[in-house]
């Protein structure tokens, strides 16, 4: 204790005050003490309050009466997939969200890269998608995918502050194991997303017809969409039927947003 007063008392003996009582020194650490503790709680608070917001706005977009898509990718990015979806999001005019697997960006950080560039929003979808390990690791799982993430497109400081559950929060795998999780990932400072409609390309083997059919059948009586979608390849190809998609959706009067549009809005 002796050693912290001597730290502040010299610090308050650089700021002018040459001659103080050993009273006063004990009121004034007691004060500088204080007001530090107050410090870090308004910042702790205010990130809080901050990452509250954006899981309340995330909560509530898919109620919004404003007809807006988001198109969002799961699993990737993957060499076969990724770079076709690129290709027609970038013909259509169209900002997307990808979901991405930390493992597959340390793999191919050039797609994330161009991902990002293109101004689409990077997102964390766990380093290893496998349940077992993601919920044994879970916040290392998070903090290495940012990790590969800041390598990939080179920035710094990126945080992805949304995260995407595997199999999605309200489904009824592993539900003891997703409510810590989110506790976790309040203390990283993020907020997660499930979604609204999809054209169910990773479940089974469809057709082309039935993948954009089903975007239809999940979309209908609601406005704004958060789309699932994937850009793997392992089971169908979204690829194959994205630009009658996002044709489909335009006619109908939808606009496109991505991720970025709700971080600005926190």
């Amino acid at each position: 204790m002796i050693d912290v007063i001597s730290i502040y008392y010299n610090k308050v003996k650089k700021v002018g005050i040459l001659f103080i009582s050993k009273k006063c020194k004990y009121i004034i650490l007691t004060i500088l003490i204080f007001s530090s503790i107050l410090t870090t709680t308004i910042l702790a608070n205010s990130s809080m309050n901050n990452i509250s917001n954006l899981q309340q706005k995330l909560d509530s977009i898919m109620k919004s009466e404003e007809k807006v898509a988001y198109l969002t990718f799961d699993d990737g990015p993957t060499i076969k997939e990724t770079p076709k979806i690129l290709d027609i999001l970038q013909e259509e005019n169209v900002k997307a969200t990808f979901f991405v697997v930390g493992k597959h960006v340390k793999e191919l950080p050039q797609i994330v890269k161009r991902e990002y560039e293109e101004g689409h929003y990077i997102a964390n979808h766990g380093y290893s998608h496998n349940n077992k390990v993601l919920y044994k690791e879970f916040k290392n799982e998070i903090i290495n995918t940012d990790i590969e993430i800041r390598k990939a497109i080179q920035v710094e400081d990126y945080c992805s502050y949304i995260f995407r559950f595997p199999n999605g929060y309200k489904s009824k795998m592993y539900v003891k194991e997703k409510r810590k999780a989110v506790e976790i990932l309040e203390e990283l400072n993020y907020a997660y997303i499930d979604w609204n409609c999809l054209n169910k390309d990773s479940e089974y083997k469809i057709s082309n017809y039935q993948l954009i059919k089903n975007i239809e059948d999940t979309s209908k009586g609601k406005n704004t969409l958060v789309i699932l979608m994937h850009d793997t390849s392992d089971v169908n190809k979204s690829s194959i039927v994205l630009s009658a998609t996002i044709k489909n959706l335009k006619n109908k009067g939808y606009i496109f947003k991505n991720m970025y549009d709700i971080l600005d809005e926190k």
